[in-house]
């Protein structure tokens, strides 16, 4: 069968299955590219169009559509995205003499700084996590870890506990496409890894001798995943920012990850070393925390300069 011949919905199955094979693409990439190709899909069909048959100005057109629902630029781009990876792999494989939409454009994305946390108010989330009444050394690592190393939050609750063995000065993590990083440990969170693991095994003995099979993770649950959640971990933090004080508007695990890079920015640490242990691929992605603290340096003029504060209505 051609290219053609193919519904739509398969041309995007077997497009997926081979991300997943070649790139090792996370599970929430291919979501998102299913998603945003099977509504380009609906789009194309009551025209009388394939996956196979659509051409530069039908996807332009498409795009066009997007912007009259009043879609934001960053889902549109991200649907561009999409399509062009589709129509990449579709000219890679013979199905298509071209790929319609290399020349394409996007809208662009809307340069939004991500949220960050002083380091009062990472003190505070700290010491809530070391003070909580139940699995308090679990959840002081977590966030020690969290915090010293910039890790993404899957790749912190799903870290085998192999990696934490011999008291360690660094940390192998596996991140987006299975690339392997190292990052350091600060003593504040060794301390705590020591202790939450020590804890952590003498409760597997005891799961053990009850029948249940050891577990190879880091932070252990019984549920399907093995391991942690991240959507429980995303509601632990919620509950250690109303315990120390901070809001739960500005608290996800996230903006701890974007504490990490800013304060190491303005610790003066460079930004090669930041990217490299945030995982990021391209120095671009990184550069973003030198405007974050621009903006606060210019909240610091602003609010304690005297100049500045004559200036005042």
């Amino acid at each position: 069968m051609t290219f053609a011949d193919q519904p739509m919905a398969r041309c995007v199955q077997v497009f997926l299955e081979a991300q997943a094979a070649e790139l090792d693409a996370a599970t929430n990439t291919q979501l998102a590219y299913a998603r945003d190709l099977q509504d380009f899909a609906g789009w194309l069909a009551p025209k009388g169009l394939h996956f196979s048959n659509a051409n530069r100005d039908d996807i332009e057109d498409y795009l066009i559509d997007c912007e009259a629902q009043g879609l934001a630029k960053s889902t549109r781009a991200r649907r561009l995205s999409a399509i062009k990876q589709l129509y990449r792999f579709a000219f890679e494989e013979g199905w298509r003499d071209e790929n319609p939409a290399i020349q394409i454009k996007g809208p662009g994305r809307e340069q939004r700084l991500p949220k960050t946390l002083s380091v009062e108010e990472v003190d505070r989330l700290l010491e809530a996590a070391r003070n909580t009444p139940r699995e308090a050394l679990r959840n002081a690592c977590l966030m020690e870890l969290l915090y010293a190393t910039g890790m993404r939050v899957t790749e912190l609750v799903s870290l085998p506990v192999s990696a934490a063995r011999g008291d360690p000065r660094m940390l192998l993590v596996r991140g987006k496409g299975g690339k392997e990083r190292l990052v350091p440990l600060s003593s504040p969170a060794r301390a705590a890894l020591a202790a939450h693991l020590t804890a952590r095994d003498t409760a597997e003995d005891a799961a053990h001798k009850a029948g249940n099979a050891k577990s190879k993770f880091l932070f252990p649950s019984r549920g399907k995943s093995g391991h942690l959640t991240r959507h429980r971990f995303f509601g632990l933090i919620k509950e250690f920012a109303v315990a120390g004080g901070v809001s739960p508007a500005k608290v996800t695990p996230h903006t701890l990850r974007h504490a990490f890079a800013t304060h190491l920015l303005a610790g003066g640490a460079d930004l090669l070393s930041i990217q490299t242990m945030l995982g990021h691929a391209d120095v671009a992605t990184t550069e973003i925390y030198t405007h974050v603290l621009d903006e606060r340096l210019k909240e610091l003029v602003l609010d304690h300069h005297p100049l500045a504060k004559a200036a005042k209505p």
